[in-house]
């Protein structure tokens, strides 16, 4: 689902607001949720999941084209946790197969 395939799913299930405040609203939303995340803190979304910021400390890489080593500076990257209701709920919807593919 892309960002305008959640702002049209809001409008046609909220008829009472326009299609530009429901992107407003969700614009504001996505941008309240970056900024704290930039800022550090950590994000929960009762029955959705968690948003945080995982460290990911300096280490030495290799330049795939010339082989030489490089060193890889450390990284602040988010972070998603599925909370128990999504994670169930994305299981029982997924399909069991019996049977491998057929090659």
């Amino acid at each position: 689902m892309t960002r305008s395939d959640l702002v049209n799913k809001l409008a046609e299930r909220f008829t009472q607001l326009t299609q530009r405040d429901t992107e407003f609203a969700v614009k504001t939303i996505l941008d309240a949720m970056s900024d704290a995340l930039a800022r550090g803190h950590r994000i929960e979304i009762r029955g959705f999941g968690s948003f945080s910021i995982n460290r990911r400390p300096p280490r030495l890489g290799r330049n795939p084209r010339s082989g030489e080593k490089v060193t890889i500076p450390e990284k602040l990257v988010p972070h998603f946790k599925p909370g128990k209701a999504l994670r169930e709920s994305v299981d029982e919807r997924l399909p069991v197969h019996d049977e491998p593919p057929a090659a």
